[in-house]
Formats: structure tokens, C-alpha cells, sequence
């Protein structure tokens, strides 16, 4: 039997077993999973094994990021990669095919260097921060104040006029050290520094620069914002110990230009009995303007759309749509996001689940859940299918930014957990390439998604929701 065939004769198996739910669901027990793990584990196998059979989702996103390469918001790369895959996904034989438009912010590198004058000269590789201003023609050389945190700084205000205050904060979490690149540009501004740099928020370096997003505040002015690997900002930390003088010279072209067309590519696996009630599933196209955008976020956006490729050539076709959207600008905006959120308001009540990959498709441990209490409890029934694999974790909170603006509106959301140790080694780094994803893993995540999205969207009835608040 041909390769081809035995996919065709699964796919027909698997469409009659998964048509037992519809008259079984009310004899399976509750207490043990079975409501779902019992109707839906033939399915969910087969989904598990075909996904997993090849590499073709690696093989997919390795054709994005080696012909497009980067993907930043308002670039030709994008709209060209985004051509590429409205092509391709008419020809998977998706169904409602589109791009739907977004108007996204346009920032734009340009030429920069840092380089140390003294006590010695080096070169310091940077990156400016996404959003930054440049610097005056000619450059800023000035002598650097090194801080430990917004509270040194605070303390040392006296000292940082006329100054490039660099921030040596090191990692702890994502969420505690990104403060320094966000806000350290505005801190350092409110004491008179003339530019601001920061350690890159990065958890384990190669002397690689991280760039991602900063913010400027309209009660101070604006200076040049950028980041510095890890082990530079240390070595210039041991310097001031010293008690050394140290000076830079920091170069930046960075400019932002006025806002850019761009679109969310969305396409949909039509249900059969409820095709107005919805499951999306999907990633972030954008990445920022270094490195390949694979861990962040190529590899979300293939393995989403993998999955409702694989479902639809399964011939698994469930009681409601399953869509994959992949989100435009979430690195410098988040527009993707809120218009897919504007662009479907009349249809957000019959969104059932909302599911997001973007933490690099490294291996699937499960998913965190954000929605009512009855609906975790079922989640957690359709996660057990995923035992296999070792992605049957469904922890309490979970999302995604470009879901977000949807999840607020009340539908409920998910985010594909994974083992992310490596995550922040590569994140917005030149080091973000295809090499540091594993085929094997990004299968196991196609299985996690598409399993996930085909139960949900075939369970005879559709997720609970909790009431919004007044």
C-alpha cells in the first residue's frame, strides 16, 4: 500500500471512529476523563502518529525562514513571506483563504555600532531597541555610569547628567529583567543621561546582543536606547569598579517611518454541522529584523498551521471551524491582534477557543488554560489524549499576546506550553535560526495543537464560558 493511501484509508477510520461521540458522549463517565478520552482517543492517535511520522513542518518553515529570512513589521520580507503562504496554503487546500488587512508600525534599523574608547578600545556589538530614536550625526561619545537597578540609579542621579547610563541587570525572569529595556531609557532620560544601554535580557550568552521593544514616555525627552551582550556589560561593570574611566561612542541611525499595509493571514477547516462557532489556533509571522525569526516565532506560526493542514488531509473534519490566523506585528505593536479582534467583534460570541503558540516549538509539555472552571475541567480531559507525547500538562493560565485582545472580550484562550530553558538563549538575537529547533520536537507540537483544536471543535457541545466583568 502507497504512503499516500494508507494517509487516505487513516483519514477515512479515523472519520468514522470520531463520529461515535455524537452517540456515545452520554454513556462515558465523567469522573475519569471519560467524557473525552474515551470518544476521542482513536482519533487523537492517529492525529499523534501522522503528525509525527515526518518532518514536513520543519521542512516547511525551513522554506520561510531561508527564502524570506526576518520577518520585521512593515518590511518587504514580510509581505513577500505572507504572498508565499496565502500560495501555499490555497494549495494545501485551506479553505476561506486571506489576508486580512492591518495597518502596522514601521521602525527601521539603519547603520549603528557601539565601540569602547576607554580605558581601551574595543568594539561592542549592539542592537538597537525596537522604537528607538537615533543618535545625532557624527554619534554620542560620553562616559558611562554603570547601574544595578532603577533604585541605583535613583541613588546615583548626581552623577548620570551628561552620561550613557548603562543598566547591568542580570536575567532572573522574562518578566522581572525586560522592565530595563522597556522603561531604562525613561528612567535614564529623568536624570539626564544622553543615551541609556542595557545587559541584553538574555538568560545564557554567546557575546550576542538581544534586541526587542522599548517605550518612551512624553513627560521627558527622548535618548538613543540599545543593548549590549552580557558579557560586556559586565566587563564595563568591573571597570567602574575599578574605578576606571569609561567612555563610548554610540552610533544609531534608527528612525521611525509612517505606518506600513500589512495583513493577518487567515484560513479555515470548515466545520460540518456549526461552521459559524470557531477554534482558532495560530502564532506571530513578524519577528524582529536579526536572525531568522524561527524560535520566534516561524516555528509557532508553521506548526499552527500545520496542524489544520494535517487535519484536513487526515479528512478530519470536526462539528465547528478550526481556523489558523497567523498575527502580524506582535513584536513592535500587538496590531495584529487587536484587528483581527475589531475585524471579527460581531463574531467573538461564537468564538470557542482561542489558541496561541509562541514560545519556540521546543518540546510540548501541554497547555496553560485561561477560561471558566468547567471548561479547565474539560481541557484537561482532551489534554490526557496527549500522553503520548508527554504534552498532557493543562495548568491554570495561559494565552498569548496576539489572543489577547480576544481573550478579554471573554473568549476563552490557551497557550502551547513547552520545554523553554533554551528559549531566551536565541530570543531577538541574530542566534534565532532554524538550527536551534529540533524536527522531532516542532512534530509533537503539531500533534499538541491539532489534537487539542480537533476535540474542542468536535465536542458535542462548545466550551463554557465564565461571565465577563461589569
Amino acid at each position: 500500500m502507497t504512503r499516500v493511501r494508507a494517509l487516505k484509508l487513516a483519514g477515512w477510520l479515523v472519520l468514522a471512529l470520531s463520529a461515535a461521540p455524537r452517540g456515545v458522549w452520554a454513556q462515558s463517565g465523567a469522573g475519569d476523563g471519560g467524557r473525552v478520552r474515551a470518544p476521542y482517543r482513536a482519533a487523537a492517535d492517529s492525529i499523534i502518529q501522522a503528525a509525527t511520522r515526518d518532518s514536513a513542518a520543519y521542512r516547511r518553515l525551513a522554506r520561510l525562514v531561508d527564502g524570506f529570512g526576518h520577518r520585521l513589521s512593515g518590511s518587504a520580507s514580510l509581505e513577500a513571506a505572507i504572498d508565499w503562504i496565502l500560495g501555499e496554503m490555497r494549495g494545501d487546500g485551506l479553505e476561506n483563504v486571506r489576508g486580512e488587512p492591518v495597518m502596522v508600525p514601521r521602525w527601521v534599523r539603519g547603520e549603528e555600532s557601539a565601540e569602547l574608547i576607554a580605558p581601551r578600545r574595543q568594539r561592542l556589538p549592539m542592537l538597537g531597541l525596537g522604537g528607538s530614536i537615533g543618535t545625532p550625526r557624527g554619534g554620542i561619545t560620553a562616559e558611562v555610569l554603570v547601574v544595578g537597578d532603577f533604585a541605583d540609579l535613583e541613588a546615583r542621579a548626581a552623577d548620570a547628567r551628561g552620561k550613557i547610563v548603562l543598566f547591568d541587570v542580570p536575567y532572573t525572569s522574562y518578566g522581572q529583567t525586560v522592565r530595563y529595556r522597556s522603561d531604562g531609557a525613561v528612567a535614564a532620560a529623568r536624570v539626564g543621561a544622553v543615551a541609556s544601554l542595557i545587559r541584553s535580557v538574555a538568560s545564557y550568552s554567546l557575546r550576542s546582543p538581544h534586541t526587542g521593544m522599548m517605550s518612551y514616555d512624553s513627560t521627558v525627552g527622548r535618548i538613543p536606547h540599545a543593548a549590549i551582550t552580557v558579557e560586556d556589560a559586565a566587563m564595563l561593570h568591573r571597570m567602574q569598579e575599578r574605578g576606571e574611566r569609561i567612555l563610548v561612542r554610540l552610533t544609531m541611525e534608527a528612525r521611525t517611518l509612517p505606518d506600513a499595509p500589512s495583513r493577518n493571514v487567515v484560513a479555515d477547516l470548515v466545520g460540518a454541522e456549526r461552521p459559524e462557532e470557531v477554534v482558532v489556533v495560530g502564532g506571530h509571522l513578524d519577528s524582529w529584523d536579526v536572525g531568522q525569526g524561527a524560535v520566534d516565532d516561524g516555528g509557532g506560526s508553521v506548526a499552527a498551521w500545520e496542524a489544520v493542514r494535517l487535519l484536513r488531509q487526515l479528512g478530519m473534519r470536526p462539528r465547528r471551524t478550526v481556523r489558523v490566523v497567523l498575527f502580524t506585528n506582535e513584536e513592535n505593536g500587538l496590531r495584529g491582534g487587536t484587528a483581527y479582534r475589531d475585524a471579527h467583534a460581531g463574531e467573538l460570541d461564537d468564538h470557542v477557543l482561542a489558541i496561541e503558540s509562541d514560545g519556540g516549538v521546543f518540546r510540548p509539555r501541554g497547555f496553560g488554560f485561561s477560561g471558566s472552571d468547567s471548561a479547565y475541567a474539560l481541557v484537561r480531559e482532551v489534554g490526557s489524549l496527549l500522553d503520548s507525547i508527554g504534552a498532557d500538562s493543562i495548568e491554570r493560565g495561559g494565552g498569548g499576546a496576539d489572543i489577547g485582545p480576544i481573550i478579554a472580550r471573554g473568549v476563552p484562550g490557551m497557550g502551547l506550553n513547552v520545554d523553554g530553558e533554551r528559549y531566551f538563549w536565541f530570543h531577538h538575537s541574530e542566534a534565532d535560526t532554524i538550527d536551534k529547533l529540533d524536527p522531532g520536537e516542532m512534530s509533537r507540537c503539531v500533534a499538541a495543537l491539532a489534537v487539542m483544536a480537533y476535540v474542542v471543535a468536535d465536542l458535542p457541545d462548545r466550551l463554557p464560558r465564565r461571565p465577563l466583568a461589569p
